[in-house]
């Protein structure tokens, strides 16, 4: 096995235990690097919504009565992160000590009819970093990426404050290409956070006819503008269900992106989505969203597609992140050490009109 200088045995992690039960240890083992693994010197991790989620224990995580957990504690969370590489097993190619390196949120198994297929995002055991014992994620000093990790190299100048939003860009990036927009679409994407930001500044490269951005903070749609937005509103102080078919003639929006994660959006979608539209669903939810469901078909035959993950789509959002085309100037906006966890999860919460929070180590 290759190293890059002395690895020490323990290290810094926040480890999490059960819902709300999260812990800063500073004697956490080291991972070990396995003839095919690559372990990394963590550089910097941001805190997704996600990770929100699962601290307060959000049932798509923890299960229920019906579901089985889906998180395996104990385990690191993080799953935007990048690092440079410090050791590597003998049997890993194409890598060198010292590259600077992030990877797909997805750990693919390699062996299941998904993977096989070259449909890897959807892995049938589904193992990802920082929501499972295995593969822990990346609010540590270091992180294991083993032989099925989906690994790209991130450029050596490209700032950090660019380098940690390839991961959300990445699924922004796979929403925006599911929804299939063409230059005479109407389009409307609810939620301008970070996610909400990396669709607009991408759908802003597919040409729309119309570029409409839904947030209830203003301060999030005046980044929309800058990034590309032809309209913003605020649906909290304007009804946009009368403003957009106001500017479709009655019809409606032809796509509607929802990455706002409140049931409120996926009903106002229904209402301002025109008939054969295309309703992209991205959000992760804290709690069930009902809705009726004949719209959908016997109202209006729309289109309802899930977005997940960001499959193949790490290349082109390094490649334009670090030439300038994806904006991301102004998304990250706090930084912290790990000893302050608790305070930067609260900063990430958005309630003073943050969008990305960090960890740099």
């Amino acid at each position: 096995m290759a190293e890059k200088g002395s690895i020490p045995e323990v290290m810094k992690a926040l480890v999490a235990y059960g819902k709300s039960d999260y812990r800063l240890e500073y004697d956490y083992p080291v991972p070990k690097c396995g003839p095919e693994d690559i372990l990394i010197q963590t550089e910097a991790c941001g805190i997704c919504a996600g990770d929100l989620k699962c601290m307060h224990g959000a049932k798509r995580f923890w299960g229920n009565d019906t579901e089985p957990s889906w998180v395996k504690p104990p385990f690191i969370p993080g799953h935007e992160f990048l690092g440079h590489i410090v050791a590597m097993g003998e049997k890993v190619e194409g890598y060198a000590l010292g590259d600077r390196v992030t990877a797909d949120q997805i750990v693919p198994c390699g062996e299941c009819k998904f993977c096989k297929s070259g449909r890897y995002w959807m892995c049938q055991p589904h193992a990802t970093f920082g929501f499972q014992s295995g593969n822990n994620g990346g609010m540590a000093e270091y992180v294991r990426y083993p032989k099925t990790a989906v690994i790209h190299k991130i450029p050596e100048d490209m700032p950090v404050e660019k380098a940690l939003l390839v991961e959300p860009y990445a699924c922004s990036k796979h929403c925006v290409d599911r929804a299939q927009i063409t230059n005479e679409d109407v389009v409307v994407i609810a939620g301008a956070g970070t996610l909400g930001l990396g669709m607009v500044t991408y759908a802003r490269m597919k040409n729309p006819s119309k570029l409409i951005v839904l947030d209830m903070i203003d301060a999030r749609l005046e980044k929309a503008s800058e990034f590309g937005a032809d309209i913003v509103l605020n649906p909290g102080k304007e009804d946009v269900v009368r403003e957009i078919m106001g500017l479709t003639e009655g019809y409606g929006c032809d796509i509607y992106i929802e990455a706002t994660g409140h049931p409120a959006s996926v009903k106002q979608g229904l209402s301002i989505i025109r008939k054969l539209g295309r309703f992209v669903e991205f959000s992760v939810f804290g709690e069930e969203t009902t809705v009726d469901w004949s719209t959908i078909g016997d109202g209006k035959e729309l289109d309802v597609l899930g977005a997940h993950l960001s499959p193949y789509c790490y290349p082109f959002v390094i490649e334009h992140i670090y030439d300038g085309r994806l904006k991301t100037d102004g998304i990250l906006s706090s930084i912290y050490s790990l000893e302050d966890w608790q305070e930067a999860f609260e900063k990430a919460t958005g309630k003073d009109g943050d969008f990305k929070v960090a960890f740099q180590f």
